[in-house]
């Protein structure tokens, strides 16, 4: 059987694969007076899955209101200049990572990678046009509230989100899900590994029901606990 086209999170909060086996997610919140947050777009091959689970929704790429981003990776915002084209819906990121997406450049490498000048060059994107930007701790005022947490260290910018009303906790790249384990952010393209092990346990933080990440599938119910217990392994 195969998997849905989006992921009912909580009530108005969906998750998105935009890539095969959950491997990159994108998410979608629905607020009562009808805006239509998007985070995150996935690559640009995959934007056939991003409008199919739309769909799935019921909305299409035009209903779009908002679109936020998690950080300046070409794997989560291969589709972002694309998506603000064709909804006209203003994009929001990290102050510290709006320079590099408008640049259409993925911040540097942290310098312990092999081939970082080849893996720059890799980590280009469509140059996206930035309205506006975020800091730590900031409430957007997004489907009855979106808590920023500044979680760098993958990129500068990279940021976390809490969807207040339900509980969902986004959590970007700083962790990731994969083989039904929760891990620590995937480091190739990580721009500082040991500052991104360090804002990982800023998740314990968040009050949260359910841990969705923008690599693997979500947790529900218990997610909050193995969360817990994954940070605590890594001290």
């Amino acid at each position: 059987m195969s998997s849905p086209p989006a992921f009912a999170l909580a009530p108005s909060v969906w998750r998105i694969p935009v890539a095969p086996s959950d491997g990159i997610n994108a998410f979608v919140l629905q607020g009562d007076d009808n805006q239509v947050t998007l985070i995150d777009a996935g690559m640009p091959w995959a934007w056939k899955r991003l409008e199919q689970g739309l769909a799935h929704i019921g909305i299409q790429v035009e209903d779009i209101t908002n679109i936020v981003v998690t950080h300046a990776h070409g794997d989560h915002v291969g589709n972002i200049e694309r998506a603000r084209q064709e909804s006209a819906a203003p994009v929001s990121a990290h102050a510290l990572d709006a320079p590099f997406l408008a640049q259409g450049q993925c911040p540097p490498i942290d310098p312990s990678r092999n081939f970082r000048s080849l893996l720059m060059k890799w980590g280009r994107f469509d140059k996206i046009t930035v309205s506006d930007t975020f800091t730590d701790g900031q409430l957007l005022d997004l489907a009855g509230g979106l808590r920023v947490m500044h979680t760098p260290g993958h990129t500068p910018g990279h940021t976390s989100f809490v969807h207040e009303p339900t509980g969902v906790l986004i959590t970007g790249d700083v962790i990731h899900y994969w083989r039904s384990a929760i891990r620590i952010g995937i480091k190739l393209y990580c721009h500082d590994i040991a500052l991104n092990e360090e804002s990982a346990h800023k998740l314990s933080q968040a009050q949260c029901e359910t841990v969705a990440f923008t690599h693997g599938p979500h947790l529900e119910n218990e997610g909050q606990r193995r969360l817990h217990e994954f940070l605590a392994q890594r001290r």
